[in-house]
């Protein structure tokens, strides 16, 4: 392909691309520069360019939508469902996604603004307003005729909400439940009690919610417990998705690309990384600062410093997995901030047991080398470090959470940092203890 575009053999590229699957060209236009992306999206049909813009993320339809012509742009973002359209917005310029906002006929202009009254990381902006609902009243056979008239119009009709007068809802059914029924059978005899999000509710918690109960369909509703969207099985996924990429790199102390890893550009890439280096720098120098106070400590006994990358390294990985562990739970649910005393109790005992096993083994192999005295000052460090980091660890996740922080970006970076120092202070206190200095 890129030899079809280096030579501008644009028909034997449009040939090419014809013939593969939709995530076969997205793979490709991921992969591809700015430049490149656009003239291969202008050489797919209609049809295939709309399945393959839905399957590319925000900030590349963005990307992308600059580079096409402005007749082609519009048609593009009318034929995006309200959710998706929603979603491409807030990628946008604001004067060119006004101008596009402004191309959409009454209706499907009623249903994007509908998404974008939510606040941003809420599940009404990742929600669709397209679907087809049926009364309790109304029997299996009514509601499928209603389901064929409206089938091109929504996203998915395997999950019908139920609603009263008022559309608030009452509960929901499976189409294969109506389909399965006498068609006289009113639906208030096949519907179930639904699981539902608040509009207003993290995108996150309720993605979760449809995962742990495994459901096709969401109904999300207002704090009157009107119906104003669903929350489909895929756009849950990718909220979850989304969730999982963000937690990822901030535990390891960047900020999420948002975005294909090919297509990011190189200032992206330095500004997601560049802050939390500079601060944890300047968290670092705590390090250095122990170092000092303790250098005549060093000067006495040269053999402690060959042992601090080991204390280093051990408290700081100790206290990265305790920080992973609960950051996962509290995502799951597993653990609430009201839980702390338990993951407290918990994490000291894991880490005592930890150190225990990590100090008797150093303990033996350092005592070997460098006598007893030495193996002495190792293992317990070791056990006393390792209790403090796990236990520091635990917590640090539960109080972010409380506080209303990311959990991820109290975890592995800064926790680093403090078991650095933290244990480096203990280490050289036990190591005057024990050698008398």
């Amino acid at each position: 392909m890129d030899a079809l575009l280096d030579s501008e053999d644009l028909h034997g590229a449009a040939s090419l691309v014809e013939g593969m699957p939709p995530w076969l060209v997205v793979d490709i236009l991921e992969r591809s520069t700015a430049k490149d992306r656009a003239v291969l999206f202008r050489l797919l049909s209609k049809g295939a360019a709309h399945v393959v813009f839905e399957a590319l993320d925000p900030p590349v339809q963005s990307e992308l939508i600059r580079g096409l012509q402005a007749d082609r742009v519009s048609q593009i973002f009318a034929d995006l469902d309200p959710d998706d359209r929603a979603g491409l917005v807030d990628e946008l310029p604001a004067n060119l996604a006004t101008r596009l906002l402004r191309g959409l006929s009454a209706d499907e202009k009623a249903l994007t603004d509908t998404v974008l009254d939510y606040p941003a990381g809420s599940v009404g902006r990742r929600m669709t307003p397209e679907f087809v609902t049926t009364h309790p009243e109304t029997t299996a056979g009514e509601t499928l005729e209603r389901v064929q008239r409206r089938i091109d119009d929504v996203e998915t009709i395997y999950g019908l909400p139920v609603t009263d007068g008022q559309r608030r809802l009452v509960g929901i059914v499976g189409l294969r439940t109506v389909m399965r029924a006498d068609p006289a059978t009113p639906i208030s005899a096949l519907m179930n009690e639904a699981v539902t999000a608040r509009a207003r509710e993290s995108a996150e918690t309720a993605a979760r919610r449809s995962a742990e109960e495994r459901l096709i369909v969401l109904p999300v509703v207002d704090e009157e417990y009107r119906l104003v969207g669903i929350l489909t099985f895929d756009d849950a996924l990718r909220v979850l998705e989304d969730a999982e990429s963000e937690d990822t790199a901030r535990q390891g102390g960047s900020e999420p690309l948002r975005r294909p890893y090919l297509t990011t550009p190189v200032r992206s890439l330095v500004r997601s990384r560049v802050v939390w280096l500079l601060v944890l720098a300047l968290g670092a120098a705590l390090t250095v600062q122990v170092l000092e106070v303790f250098e005549a400590t060093l000067e006495q006994v040269v053999v402690l410093s060959l042992f601090v990358p080991l204390i280093i390294g051990t408290g700081g990985n100790t206290g990265n997995q305790a920080a992973t562990t609960v950051t996962r739970a509290l995502a799951l649910g597993d653990v609430s901030p009201r839980d702390v005393l338990r993951v407290m109790l918990l994490e000291v005992r894991t880490g005592a047991t930890l150190g225990l096993v990590l100090g008797t083994a150093g303990w033996a192999v350092t005592g070997l080398i460098y006598g007893a005295d030495l193996g002495m000052v190792i293992g317990l460090t070791l056990l006393a470090l390792c209790t403090i980091a796990a236990t520091v660890g635990g917590m640090m996740p539960i109080l972010a959470q409380s506080v209303r922080a990311d959990p991820a970006v109290f975890s592995n970076p800064f926790i680093t940092t403090f078991v650095d120092a933290t244990g480096l202070i203990v280490y050289f206190l036990i190591a005057r203890a024990v050698l008398g200095l």
